[in-house]
């Protein structure tokens, strides 16, 4: 792992002396986080933590993004009605095959209700970054001391069925007539968290996510691998800090 992420930092260096030399030549606007950071180097913070906080940012974009698509495409194959659906919608919306762009998300309403079920029921860090409390607090009649360490269990938040009807089943559909969202505001559903700690990759993910998966569900057809059926498909979780599924999904792209 050390060898890996020595690889990522090299190729972090890389990018920052490109930018700098950009910069320097004045062929370079001020466009992304990376800009918004060399902008303050080195009055808050040096090169070194620039590549360090690189790396952290990749290295928790990376298996999240991918584990969430894969338990998004095992529901759709598992639910093969909901899957048919989704690709219905897609395929009035923007025809059948082409890929999908960040403005056609807009006009996907049920492509998104499919995100946020996948959110709610296998959220990819299951009990958040942990807080610790700044003073004693008393909340509802328990009295947390200051210093303690507080971790927020997402997932049973999401199956919780004092909260949501048929928790342990895949219902896109539950959020069609939801204002509901996934921002941080509604606390039925913080894959992301919320407050000051909210997890800065959000903006990135909920554009990325719809758009890969609607692209992969309009350009093939799927089947799962060994004429494995719906029902026999493992869903079981392997957890960890983030939430990955025990075995991966085997699944056969069908060109069109």
């Amino acid at each position: 792992m050390t060898k890996y992420f020595t690889k990522i930092l090299h190729l972090m260096s890389d990018l920052i002396d490109e930018q700098l030399k950009e910069r320097s030549m004045g062929k370079h606007a001020n466009v992304d986080v990376l800009d918004a950071l060399l902008n303050i180097c080195p009055k808050e913070i040096d090169r070194n933590q620039i590549e360090q906080l690189c790396l952290d940012l990749f290295e928790a974009g990376t298996d999240t993004t991918s584990n969430t698509l894969e338990w998004a495409m095992a529901e759709l194959l598992k639910n093969p009605h909901t899957l048919e659906k989704a690709q219905e919608e897609l395929a009035q919306v923007i025809g059948r095959g082409k890929l999908i762009n960040a403005a056609d998300v807009v006009n996907l309403p049920y492509l998104r209700c499919i995100v946020k079920e996948n959110f709610r029921i296998h959220p990819q860090v299951p009990f958040l970054i942990p807080r610790k409390t700044e003073e004693d607090v008393d909340f509802c009649g328990y009295i947390i001391p200051k210093d303690s360490q507080v971790l927020v269990n997402v997932w049973a938040i999401g199956r919780d069925s004092s909260l949501w009807e048929d928790p342990l089943d895949f219902k896109p559909e539950r959020f069609l007539e939801s204002e509901i969202d996934i921002r941080g505001q509604d606390f039925e559903l913080l894959p992301f968290g919320a407050g000051r700690r909210i997890c800065p990759g959000l903006p990135l993910a909920i554009r990325m996510i719809p758009i890969v998966l609607g692209s992969l569900l309009n350009t093939f057809n799927w089947k799962l691998q060994d004429g494995i059926t719906p029902e026999d498909l493992d869903m079981e979780e392997r957890f960890g800090i983030t939430l990955a599924k025990a075995q991966p999904l085997l699944a056969i792209p069908i060109p069109l």
